[in-house]
């Protein structure tokens, strides 16, 4: 099972992309263990349409091209809520059915309607609006935490 994280813009050095690093490389180091990985990151630059409706639409058509044969897993702020518990039974799921998955991360102005339709399942970590650095480590660190889940790891204590 392939991971792929498809994002609008590029993660600035610093801390972000320091955190980031952090559980892309815990991940990638264990997830072949239980056949998942490696994850890998593909990033597109933000639209340059005036208006934020073509913006997202022609950003959402650029990650559409890139997505392959995965599940489309739209990150949405009026998206799904769930678990860690859950995500996990959720990624389970897909690796059991040897589906690779890519998770999309919008630009600034979010979707486009185009990949909303397109997305198998819509997640959102939470009811807030997050900075794309800070979506993209939650993420990182929840992908990490599910295959710890898996391990029985004592990584995720709750």
């Amino acid at each position: 099972m392939k991971i792929s994280l498809l994002a609008v813009g590029r993660l600035k050095s610093g801390a972000e992309q320091t955190q980031f690093n952090r559980y892309f490389d815990l991940f990638n180091a264990s997830a072949r263990n239980l056949a998942m990985g490696p994850m890998a990151v593909l990033e597109i630059p933000e639209g340059r349409h005036e208006s934020a409706a073509e913006r997202k639409e022609a950003e959402a058509h650029e990650l559409l091209k890139r997505l392959g044969p995965a599940r489309l897993v739209a990150l949405d702020e009026n998206g799904q809520s769930v678990t860690s518990y859950e995500f996990t039974a959720m990624v389970s799921r897909l690796r059991d059915e040897a589906l690779d998955v890519a998770f999309a991360i919008g630009g600034p102005d979010g979707h486009g309607e185009a990949l909303k339709n397109a997305a198998h399942f819509k997640l959102s970590l939470g009811k807030m609006t997050l900075p794309h650095g800070l979506v993209r480590i939650v993420l990182a660190e929840q992908l990490y935490r599910a295959m710890t889940i898996l391990q029985g790891h004592p990584y995720h204590r709750a």
